[in-house]
């Protein structure tokens, strides 16, 4: 049998159970905004990172990198053939993403692309254009 003052209690303050479970999601958020900005200073760390974040992109070396190395997949303007659709990429994904995303090989068929500093600051600006 039920306990009426728990009953009676829980009808009194119906608001309480809506304010616990804010304060659930609200910590799950914290822990998770912690956790993803802990793993970007980590690959923010990294020296080719830092180092290819120093350098300053040109569009049109960068768009020569990706006619060479990716437009076979992607498509000569970044529309996708084998690969997917590059358009907008730099407005959803970090630059240190980004990085990690075409260095990786991650993400097979994707081979992983080891291009110098220079050549990737200037992929990087491509990017930014499609």
């Amino acid at each position: 049998m039920e306990d009426p003052a728990l009953k009676s209690e829980q009808t009194l303050n119906p608001d309480l159970n809506v304010q616990k479970a804010l304060l659930v999601a609200l910590s799950w958020f914290l822990v998770i905004a912690v956790i993803i900005g802990a793993v970007y200073q980590l690959r923010l760390s990294d020296p080719y990172v830092r180092d290819v974040l120093h350098h300053e992109g040109t569009v049109a070396q960068g768009n020569a990198i990706f006619q060479l190395n990716c437009s076979g997949c992607h498509g000569a303007s970044g529309d996708g053939k084998v690969g997917p659709s590059l358009h907008r990429v730099a407005a959803h994904r970090s630059q240190v993403g980004l990085i990690y995303q075409i260095t990786s090989g991650k993400t097979p068929p994707m081979p992983k692309f080891q291009a110098n500093p220079q050549e990737m600051a200037d992929l990087l600006e491509y990017l930014k254009t499609l």
